[in-house]
């Protein structure tokens, strides 16, 4: 399938590792060229390394910037004026009990997941209306629709990322651009991997009794009973920024492995 991808400029912010960094490779090998972000400069330059040790002849460059202050993603507008596709995958996850959330985290959840994605769109969305073309996808949760009482301040961020798609699509209504969320349930990233990893290790269980238990309890209405692969989400966010997705648009698109169960 060519997704007619040729060509088209892609900005994916947070893309040195996990999901992030398999939308970014699965763009290039689609023919994009595309810009990886990060917050240091080994991050970005590791992650380039990586796509072009597979694909040699990947169109890949990058920018180090810290997207969840208003000055890293004013850096990276400036360094990256214009594209055709925008990928607000930046985010952050913590558990934490509600009582124990401070303000202070409340804020820098919704710096880092929230207005991330609001400055970078917000910079770049005009270009893409001028062109009559473009792409833009926040990467939310399924725990946007199902609050996680662990962590419910990473929940609400992901439900106004969701509205924030809707919103942003109405208003370039008939412009040739479209705006979409993209919801990953459980997903095997390097983040998720990390987190299981250490919590396998303090409970004595391998990393895949842990998982399965983690299903079990926390996710029981996943139908796939599994993390989800990266490349798995990167397979749907990638075909949304193709030409074929066109009719596409002001949609939440789940990848939850079946988690959410409303059929709406």
């Amino acid at each position: 399938m060519d997704l007619k991808l040729n060509g088209k400029r892609a900005l994916v912010s947070g893309s040195t590792a996990g999901i992030g960094l398999a939308i970014a490779e699965g763009l290039a090998a689609e023919g994009a060229s595309v810009v990886i972000n990060g917050r240091t400069q080994k991050r970005v330059d590791a992650a380039i390394a990586l796509i072009k040790a597979n694909q040699n002849s990947a169109d890949v460059t990058g920018i180090a910037a810290d997207v969840s202050t208003a000055a890293g993603a004013d850096a990276l507008i400036k360094a990256v004026p214009a594209v055709d596709i925008l990928i607000n995958n930046a985010g952050i996850f913590e558990p934490k009990s509600f009582p124990d959330i401070p303000d202070a985290d409340w804020t820098r959840f919704f710096e880092t997941n929230v207005m991330s994605g609001v400055r970078l769109t917000r910079g770049l969305l005009p270009g893409m209306v001028k062109k009559q073309w473009g792409r833009v996808i926040f990467i939310s949760s399924e725990s946007g629709l199902n609050i996680p009482p662990e962590m419910i301040h990473y929940g609400v961020t992901k439900t106004a990322q969701i509205a924030l798609a809707r919103g942003i699509a109405e208003s370039v209504a008939g412009s040739g651009v479209t705006v979409n969320s993209v919801l990953p349930g459980p997903t095997l990233s390097e983040g998720v991997a990390t987190f299981v990893e250490k919590l396998s290790v303090a409970q004595k269980k391998s990393p895949a009794q842990f998982e399965k238990e983690f299903i079990e309890t926390m996710r029981p209405t996943s139908l796939i009973r599994r993390f989800a692969s990266t490349a798995e989400v990167a397979a749907i966010v990638v075909y949304l920024c193709g030409e074929l997705a066109s009719a596409t648009t002001g949609a939440a698109v789940r990848v939850d492995g079946g988690v959410v169960r409303s059929i709406a």
